[in-house]
């Protein structure tokens, strides 16, 4: 479940809070709040186990994976699958507590997080795929909110995706050799000597679209100067991925989690002081 590592609840939660918070114009409603928030736990918990499980064959002969608990036999494929099932089990139940509108969305979840982890065998864009599946809380909380999805809540499910698209690239430079011997997809390998450019648009791109949710959410100075910090950021992951170096190409995705973080205290922050 890679508790120890919490970069992905982290990367789930900041999105999710963003949606909250605009949706609930600054006073989020306490049940959603703890229902989500231990939902994002227990669905990563659950991607993190699936995702092992489908790459059980994969990660032994890769540096960075080889030490997981399949890849190297600790826990049996069929102990992953019960597991993955109890996570999917519990974070149904969950959902239940929420509205119909809700539940139904959460089918969407669950799909999204059962194929992601085999799209990287059929497609160099598995990025997008988690993207898709990380942002899907997006629209999940502002119908447990609000009772309703508008236009403002997808625009902030597509900045989580190009976000998504952003760091998991900047992970996937970290494997693109092994990658590249096994025979796995992602963007890493699709954008090749491209990669830091095409990052580097993407970026502007989720800027802009941060900026466009200020518009729309009608959000103010604190809001602007969270995204603000967040071109700063940005800025600073094209340094640390520059030499393509893995560790500094992890630095730069591990540093998505200030990013995410001081978005959110702008938010908040705006609504606060209105």
């Amino acid at each position: 479940m890679r508790m120890h590592r919490p970069i992905g609840i982290l990367l789930l939660l900041w999105p999710m809070y963003w949606a909250l918070w605009i949706a609930s114009e600054g006073k989020p409603d306490i049940m959603v709040f703890m229902v989500f928030t231990l939902g994002v736990v227990v669905m990563r918990a659950a991607g993190c186990v699936i995702n092992d499980y489908a790459d059980r064959h994969i990660d032994p002969l890769v540096a960075r994976t080889k030490g997981r608990p399949l890849a190297n036999g600790q826990v049996s494929p069929n102990e992953a699958l019960v597991l993955f099932c109890c996570l999917i089990v519990l974070g149904f139940l969950l959902v239940l507590l929420m509205n119909r509108l809700t539940i139904m969305l959460s089918v969407g979840a669950l799909v999204l997080a059962a194929i992601y982890p085999f799209m990287k065998r059929y497609t160099h864009l598995p990025q997008v795929f988690l993207g898709a599946a990380f942002g899907w809380a997006v629209p999940m909380v502002f119908a447990a909110q609000t009772n309703s999805l508008p236009p403002l809540a997808w625009l902030i499910f597509v900045a989580t995706v190009i976000w998504a698209v952003i760091y998991d690239t900047m992970y996937a430079m970290v494997d693109r050799e092994d990658d590249l011997k096994i025979g796995v997809k992602s963007t890493a390998i699709l954008f090749a000597d491209a990669d830091k450019i095409i990052i580097a648009f993407f970026q502007g791109l989720f800027l802009l679209t941060l900026v466009i949710v200020g518009q729309k959410a009608q959000l103010g100075q604190y809001y602007y100067a969270g995204v603000f910090t967040a071109l700063l950021l940005s800025i600073f992951q094209q340094f640390l991925i520059k030499d393509r170096i893995p560790a500094k190409c992890m630095a730069g995705f591990l540093n998505n989690n200030y990013l995410g973080m001081l978005v959110f205290i702008g938010i908040v922050a705006d609504y606060y002081f209105k």
